[in-house]
């Protein structure tokens, strides 16, 4: 593990290598898991707020889904969480002309219609955040959908926390994410001795 201000981060994060293949997994991470994505306060807002702008994107069942239940539920966990289509699909998602689902929330963003990208869970997917009352734990959720994402990562040597520097900086900072790259390179010294 390591400490960086108020995270803990599981070694996988700067060990393991990582880069999304969409090409093979199709986007599988929008529809597998037991619930939506999870959201703060502050995301669910802004999904209510922006929704009108990025609906058009969204299948009519989807709409549908949304209307009925909301721009956010409740799971089972007492999470707050982005709606489900089917139990299964989250109901911001779409498939694209390639069959890869896409999110219409990141789709208006990377138009230019607003200026949210997507919740910031989704964006570190497959880093997954707990948070404890002292401490947010950071771990890497090593999930079967994700193994294209793996063997590509792998193929490339392009580190998880590398991938993923983006959405961490987002979440934690610029400084967290140096202290970050300081410990990569410590384990990194310590994992292949010279």
């Amino acid at each position: 593990m390591i400490e960086i201000g108020k995270t803990i981060v599981s070694r996988d994060i700067v060990e393991e290598h990582f880069l999304c293949d969409l090409l093979k997994c199709k986007g599988a991470c929008c529809i597998e898991g037991d619930s939506g994505a999870p959201l703060t306060e502050e995301e669910a807002s802004t999904i209510e707020a922006t929704y009108p702008v990025f609906r058009k994107y969204l299948p009519e069942e989807h709409v549908r889904e949304i209307e009925k239940q909301g721009n956010w539920v409740i799971d089972i966990d007492g999470d707050m969480v982005t709606p489900l289509v089917g139990n299964r699909q989250c109901a911001y998602s779409f498939y694209d002309e390639n069959n890869i689902l896409k999110c219409a929330i990141e789709k208006s963003f990377l138009e230019g219609n607003i200026s949210f990208r997507k919740p910031v869970s989704c964006h570190l997917f497959p880093i997954r955040i707990t948070p404890y009352k002292r401490f947010d734990a950071v771990n890497y959720q090593e999930l079967d959908i994700c193994k294209p994402g793996r063997e590509c990562g792998r193929s490339v040597r392009l580190p998880l926390y590398k991938f993923l520097k983006e959405p961490l900086i987002r979440k934690y900072g610029e400084e967290w994410y140096t202290q970050l790259e300081i410990a990569a390179d410590l384990v990194s010294k310590e994992n292949n001795p010279e």
